[in-house]
């Protein structure tokens, strides 16, 4: 069944990028339902990141055009489509070695209000920040490193942090790229359950190469080849498509 336009997230059609005469992303159509997990994924070179880039605004499409929630965002920029409830998570973290958690999320809060471009701030504005701020570390389970450098969390415990800066901007739709790369199993486990939990009300769309946590999140997965779309469906479909193990085959077959 065809979703209507109520139910339809962030919407992407006939998607084009070009580079100097490489097409990286070639003619992509692609349909989140709101309030759903979808998953880009594909072998290296498939064009996700590049997708990503066109969705968030860090690239400006080729051709075709991007809606969020029935709106036209083609072509703008980045902090634009925050504003219309997109926010962003990036596959290698950016953090301020020496801001503290609370602090980091602090500086997110305020970026959304009229406070977001004064770069002095004083303790005392920043104040009326912290409720919220501890509520958000809460969410992610870090409540009690809120007050250890950000230089010294573990990688997992980064990635958290990430995780609450991009809930800081109260996204309605989260683009997240890659949020368990580079982790081990205990922490990829833990990823799995935190998305699980803040996914609840939101439209969320990932990137990520590890299979067990699409099957273990995803409610709709679009498969990339080259730039196109090959395959999308439910994980159990498109694990089973003919067309998706050629290609992953094909990969690992030429590694």
């Amino acid at each position: 069944m065809t979703p209507s336009s109520q139910q339809i997230a962030l919407q992407a059609t006939g998607l084009t990028k070009d580079f100097r005469g490489f097409r990286a992303v070639d003619n992509v159509d692609l349909t989140v339902v709101a309030g759903g997990v979808h998953a880009l994924v594909g072998p290296n070179g498939a064009g996700k990141t590049t997708l990503f880039n066109l969705l968030s605004g860090f690239l400006t499409p080729t051709a075709g055009t991007i809606t969020v929630r029935g709106e036209d965002v083609t072509g703008l920029q980045p902090e634009q489509i925050a504003h219309k409830g997109v926010a962003r998570s990036f596959q290698i973290t950016s953090l301020f070695e020496n801001l503290k958690p609370r602090e980091h999320v602090e500086l997110a809060l305020q970026s959304r209000t009229s406070l977001g471009r004064r770069f002095w701030r004083s303790e005392k504005i920043m104040r009326q920040f912290r409720p919220r701020a501890d509520e958000l570390l809460a969410e992610v389970g870090l409540s009690h490193l809120a007050e250890k450098p950000a230089g010294e969390l573990a990688y997992g415990q980064k990635r958290a942090l990430e995780m609450a800066l991009v809930l800081a901007l109260d996204p309605a739709i989260m683009l997240l790229d890659e949020p368990t790369a580079g982790m081990g199993i205990e922490d990829v486990t833990r990823t799995i359950e935190l998305v699980k939990r803040i996914a609840v009300g939101r439209t969320v769309v990932f990137v990520d190469h590890n299979m067990h946590v699409v099957g273990s999140l995803a409610d709709r997965v679009t498969v990339l080849q080259q730039g196109k779309v090959l395959a999308e469906g439910s994980y159990e479909e498109v694990r089973r498509d003919p067309r998706v193990i050629t290609a992953y085959l094909g990969e690992a077959s030429h590694a």
